[in-house]
């Protein structure tokens, strides 16, 4: 293949040729905000994932300041005997407050680590695992602390954490201090990601999608937020709709039931629900692509001069939203790139050098070493056979 006219693009948006028509019969019917649509598609997505207790949001950002907000103590005390067996079998959970501990990863959106100051938490940094991206769960493990409420892990690129291992460091905890950390799991990259054979977010804890424009599966902008237990779930659709019971009677349908804890405006509306619909029946052979082209530069890049990729382990099935590698003289790879039309990025800052976080700055040797490496190449559905090669024989050659 010769030097493409076009770019060839790290990001796409994958819309579904039927949304259009679809968006607007749900714009012609009067009703679009959420209604029968998010039903629908909430429906559709518990069969997805085979998950019974999982809702959505309007963004994955809303979603995890909701999960954070969940395990508060309600502002009343009407759920205090739900409240209190919270994450059921999580005995002596004492429940967050302002101040307490979130353990999470530099190496993200700021959009993971910014509901942790919006619930008034503070934030410990955990170094990475430079052969992964993903959190060092040793690290992880000797930054444990009786303030530590919260472990908040990202699967990077869609590769997925050692799960098992993170629930010993859990089980650790609670030796030590008398109770379990929760696990928040930020899935933004990880739709459809597998790890042990089952869908990430079916792994007994909180986890959030998103459904934002680029990834796997988007409703123009939206999260999922998957909870594993009933009565959180319940709360969780409350409380993401100003704490108004939407299932509940009410003799006038314009007001609502005495409201019992205050809520948020974090719903979905019946527009992006539709355009989600429409986009998860292609969900498999998105990801499938995605995979795919991964797999042939895992095959075409090994042994290059320059490139170092990243592990891989028969337990951790990536849905790779990126495909991430380390590379050597990254401002030369970057030039060179720039000149053979293949658009690549590092994709995400490191959170922790910015002026708002600067009281938890600490000192990340993993992350300090590897952040001027990494880079991502185009993997997703829209890079043909014909463009992966040209993409592979064009780092082949040197930069």
């Amino acid at each position: 293949m010769n030097k493409p006219k076009n770019k060839i693009p790290l990001f796409k948006v994958f819309m579904s040729p039927t949304a259009k028509d679809k968006v607007g019969e749900v714009l012609d019917s009067g009703y679009i905000g959420q209604g029968p649509k998010v039903d629908k598609f909430e429906s559709k997505l518990k069969n997805y994932f085979n998950h019974d207790y999982l809702f959505t949001t309007n963004a994955g950002t809303s979603a995890l300041h909701l999960a954070l907000h969940l395990l508060k103590k309600p502002n009343n005390n009407y759920q205090d005997n739900v409240y209190q067996g919270l994450i059921y079998t999580n005995v002596n959970w004492p429940g967050i407050n302002e101040g307490d501990e979130v353990l999470a990863t530099s190496m993200t959106c700021t959009a993971t680590n910014w509901p942790i100051l919006a619930n008034g938490l503070k934030i410990k940094w955990v170094d990475i695992d430079p052969t992964t991206l993903n959190m060092d769960l040793d690290d992880l493990a000797r930054k444990i602390t009786p303030k530590t409420k919260v472990i908040m892990p990202v699967h990077w690129g869609g590769y997925p954490m050692d799960l098992d291992k993170i629930n010993e460091i859990q089980d650790k905890a609670f030796s030590m201090y008398g109770f379990k950390p929760l696990v928040i799991e930020d899935c933004a990259h990880a739709f459809g990601s597998k790890y042990k054979g089952k869908r990430i977010g079916n792994h007994g804890n909180i986890a959030m999608f998103s459904l934002q424009a680029i990834k796997h599966v988007t409703s123009v902008d939206g999260g999922i937020l998957s909870v594993p237990y009933k009565e959180l779930y319940n709360r969780g659709k409350l409380v993401r709709w100003y704490g108004i019971d939407r299932e509940g009677d009410r003799k006038d349908f314009r007001c609502e039931a005495d409201v019992l804890e205050w809520g948020f405006k974090f719903h979905m509306n019946d527009v992006c629900a539709t355009v989600g619909i429409e986009n998860l029946k292609h969900a498999d052979d998105i990801i499938t692509k995605h995979q795919d082209n991964a797999a042939y530069y895992d095959k075409h890049l090994k042994n290059i001069p320059g490139v170092t990729l990243l592990k891989r382990h028969k337990d951790c099935e990536s849905a790779f939203w990126i495909y991430s590698m380390l590379v050597d003289n990254r401002e030369g790879f970057y030039k060179y790139m720039d000149e053979c039309n293949i658009a690549v990025s590092q994709v995400h800052e490191r959170n922790d050098k910015h002026t708002c976080v600067k009281e938890f700055q600490t000192h990340l040797p993993n992350l300090d070493k590897t952040i001027g490496k990494v880079v991502n190449i185009p993997v997703g559905w829209w890079v043909t056979k014909e463009e992966r090669e040209y993409i592979v024989n064009c780092i082949k050659k040197g930069w």
